[in-house]
């Protein structure tokens, strides 16, 4: 990410790559999984505290899914270079490539020696989770690399489809819900929901690293050039249709939890009450996501946890 950028108090640090956890040298599966949870905790605080109310013995393993996906966003957006130099688009693509083959050929192997990937591995062979979600993943993190907006929401939501969508679908096996296909649209709308929730909290950000989310059909139908980064009427009115577009994905993703054994559904019914709050707070801050990051407290994520726990 881009680590060690001085901005307004205010608004959001991004934060540090997670590359700089990696220790040296091998690793027993128990530190790989620590490893993972260290990534989940320092960097994903939402899913952090919504896996809290699984069930112990399955904790670790959405912990491995975050870090699998952490790791190879860090990659895409900015690998620690000599002198913090900027990276160039062919060797954070050969990284990403070389990320990938790793995990595969470790898969195959059923193995791996990796400090991260030791935890994946084991995870995915567990549970049996498709690998080709996987390969979606990364075509999407790849598209990154190069793609710097899209055109239409479909273009979007193929984007989406790889870098969201697969991480409901990765899930399912470990939430374990009563009938798999059935489920199935829930958790790609939950996953689409989250990405778009993250998408508008994070225009500014993502304006930083050139790259623009919101469809550039949508920005135009309001009138709004995201990057003159002005919360004018215009892209008030854009921000409110984003929203509700996003809000009708949340909808849509509830009709999942009654197929989820009950500490299953709380932990889905956590994270979409955390992260739909996201654009509660956006709505608080009148919009403006350029000057403040909307985040929902530590207080608040955690009294939620408590109260489903009981």
């Amino acid at each position: 990410m881009l680590s060690g950028l001085l901005r307004n108090p205010f608004a959001r640090r991004p934060p540090t790559p997670t590359t700089h956890l990696l220790p040296e040298g091998p690793v027993t599966l128990d530190e790989s999984y620590d490893l993972c949870r260290e990534f989940n905790k320092r960097h994903g605080t939402t899913y952090y505290w919504s896996t809290k109310v699984l069930p112990r013995i399955k904790q670790h393993h959405v912990h491995a899914l975050y870090a699998f996906a952490r790791y190879a966003d860090d990659i895409v957006d900015e690998i620690p270079s000599q002198g913090g130099r900027d990276v160039p688009v062919e060797e954070r693509a050969a990284a990403l490539h070389d990320f990938g083959d790793r995990f595969f050929a470790d898969l195959d192997a059923g193995r791996s020696d990796d400090p991260v990937l030791k935890a994946v591995v084991h995870t995915v062979r567990a549970f049996d989770i498709d690998t080709d979600t996987f390969r979606r993943f990364l075509r999407s993190m790849e598209m990154d690399l190069t793609v710097e907006s899209y055109e239409t929401w479909d273009d979007l939501l193929d984007y989406m489809d790889g870098s969201a969508a697969v991480i409901g679908e990765m899930m399912l096996p470990i939430l374990e819900p009563t009938d798999h296909e059935q489920s199935l649209p829930s958790a790609r709308d939950l996953g689409n929901a989250f990405q778009l929730t993250n998408f508008l909290r994070d225009i500014d950000e993502d304006l930083d690293r050139g790259r623009q989310y919101v469809p550039l059909e949508d920005s135009r139908r309001f009138g709004v050039d995201l990057t003159d980064r002005r919360v004018t009427p215009e892209f008030v009115s854009l921000m409110q249709f984003e929203i509700e577009r996003c809000r009708e994905l949340y909808r849509s993703a509830e009709a999942g939890f009654a197929m989820l054994p009950p500490r299953s559904a709380k932990c889905v019914r956590a994270a979409h009450t955390l992260y739909s709050r996201i654009l509660d707070k956006i709505e608080e801050q009148q919009y403006d996501v350029f000057t403040s990051r909307a985040s929902v407290s530590t207080a608040e994520k955690a009294r939620l946890v408590a109260s489903l726990l009981r």
